[in-house]
């Protein structure tokens, strides 16, 4: 694996663990350009109470303002976990022409987990590779859902 997306998506599970400590499904997500980080975000759905306040929307929003563009053509997105339809949309809405991810999502995954959106017949589509740090993008979230049913269980 490059090391240098194995460096990118370490900075996207250092959010994932943010957000899990804040209470939040541990999802992390940073998006680069020439080598510079451009945009960061992480789910904030509980804190914010907005269901659009997934990792990959705040590191979109985050890089639209840094570039001061909506279009993100030169950037590389990496998340810890496949994005989701709302998330893949925004990624081809942005144009952004790579998205590395760590584990797939056979839930809400769309980018393979359930469905992939990526393969549909839309003008931009991004290339995907998937396991990045997968075992550790799974482990993260794994931790976070054991501590939850076992919160769960002390007050039954």
């Amino acid at each position: 694996m490059s090391m240098e997306r194995e460096f990118y998506m370490r900075q996207a599970l250092a959010l994932a663990r943010e957000a899990g400590a804040a209470g939040e499904v541990p999802v992390g997500c940073v998006i680069v350009q020439n080598g510079r980080v451009v945009g960061r975000g992480r789910n904030r759905r509980e804190e914010r109470r907005a269901a659009a306040s997934h990792a990959e929307m705040e590191a979109i929003a985050q890089a639209n303002r840094t570039l001061g563009s909506w279009r993100l053509e030169d950037c590389q997105l990496y998340v810890t976990l496949e994005p989701c339809p709302m998330c893949a949309g925004a990624i081809l809405n942005a144009r952004i022409p790579q998205v590395w991810y760590g584990a797939r999502d056979g839930v809400f995954g769309a980018c393979g987990g359930v469905l992939n959106l990526f393969m549909e017949d839309f003008p931009h589509r991004p290339a995907l590779v998937g396991g990045i740090l997968e075992q550790e993008c799974r482990e993260v979230l794994a931790s976070f859902f054991d501590r939850l049913r076992q919160e769960k269980r002390k007050l039954t």
